[in-house]
């Protein structure tokens, strides 16, 4: 009996990790047929339904702030590894086996927000006592010899890594993420889409971009504010931000108000997909959202940053565009290229095309692959 544990902090079933711990669940339940495993999840709060292919161990010490709350958690569920065989974290936990890094190098994301804060800002951020914390607790994960495995889900991120640690690069593994291709799918627009337009007041010949992330800062909306508003297009917001009365505010100085629709979270933003023409994602510092394979899924060319990394799957001006996530002019000519219906058409054609191989069924054999790989080690 082979006794494994998945660590994820906090357990949301809508949280793009959350869903990739639940491929990595099924992958495992299905290596039950050649292995005998006995699964644990290690979590502070589970929000999952019950499960009898695995259990679930809560580790919830008290926390008074953002150091205190990833020491405690890491400490609580570092307690239980020798318990286990195998350890696979989505969390910065030194000591375990395999850490899947979703939220990319932390070093290379405040490198990245340095560019849009101001210089005392950036001072700031770099020394203050979480990041450095956050920083120093990767740097003890990723060159610890517990470590066997590391799966990125871009090259963009699996080069980060190699760079900023000792890392033999044979153990980094790049894994894409899957997308549901029945849900997300280029019908949308035939339905869904048109009933969200009328809905918003949008006419039929409109150019439509749509814009999916919450945590606006660092998803780019502001460069995608200022974009927009050099061109006709109307822009659809779905996600949701503290700071959201701020983005409306700029959308009016730029003089495009009535051209951005503020949609907050959305429980199916599935129908969102069916109401654009493209896809606009300029990103401070993403490994790889899965909101640009459901884009894509859905028929829609995508307009996303070098800092992306989404864009190693763009093939510029086949299904995309790619440029620098500050570089307005850029982005205002990917969004007018968009006004094109048939050119729109045809880059969401590809853009299906693209996708097509990212399947939950790649994504279960790839990591099975990997686990009778240091399984049988």
């Amino acid at each position: 009996m082979i006794k494994l544990a998945i660590v994820r902090q906090k357990y949301r079933p809508d949280g793009g990790a959350e869903r990739f711990v639940a491929s990595a669940l099924s992958a495992l339940s299905q290596q039950k047929e050649d292995q005998q495993l006995d699964i644990t999840v290690l979590t502070r709060q589970w929000q999952g339904a019950e499960n009898p292919s695995f259990h679930v161990e809560v580790c919830d010490p008290f926390k008074w702030g953002r150091v205190s709350r990833e020491r405690g958690f890491a400490r609580a569920a570092q307690k239980h590894f020798s318990s286990f065989d195998l350890v696979q974290s989505h969390e910065r936990i030194p000591g375990c086996t395999i850490y899947r890094a979703g939220d990319g190098v932390h070093k290379c994301w405040l490198e990245h927000r340095s560019r849009i804060i101001s210089d005392a800002q950036s001072k700031r951020m770099k020394s203050d006592r979480f990041h450095r914390y956050v920083m120093d607790a990767e740097k003890q994960m990723f060159e610890h010899p517990q470590l066997k495995a590391v799966i990125c889900n871009s090259h963009m991120v699996k080069e980060e890594v190699c760079r900023e640690f000792a890392i033999d690069p044979e153990s980094v593994h790049v894994i894409y993420n899957s997308v549901n291709q029945e849900k997300f799918n280029p019908t949308l627009k035939q339905a869904e889409g048109l009933k969200v337009r009328e809905e918003l007041g949008i006419g039929a010949g409109a150019t439509v971009m749509l814009f999916v992330g919450s945590g606006f800062e660092r998803k780019g909306l502001a460069a995608s504010l200022e974009a927009v508003a050099a061109t006709n297009a109307h822009l659809i917001v779905v996600g949701q931000d503290k700071q959201e009365g701020k983005y409306q505010q700029k959308a009016r100085d730029l003089g495009c108000a009535d051209r951005v629709h503020f949609m907050g979270m959305q429980r199916d933003s599935s129908r969102f997909y069916g109401a654009a023409d493209g896809f606009i994602l300029p990103t401070i510092y993403d490994p790889f959202p899965n909101v640009i394979l459901e884009a894509m899924a859905s028929g829609l060319g995508v307009i996303t940053s070098t800092s992306c990394g989404g864009a190693e799957i763009i093939e510029e001006g086949q299904n995309g565009y790619c440029c620098d996530a500050l570089d307005i002019p850029a982005l205002s000519s990917a969004i007018n290229a968009f006004s094109d219906k048939g050119h729109a058409e045809s880059l969401g054609m590809m853009a299906r095309e693209t996708i097509k191989p990212f399947t939950s069924e790649r994504l279960t054999n790839q990591l099975l692959s990997l686990y009778s790989q240091i399984l049988n080690t």
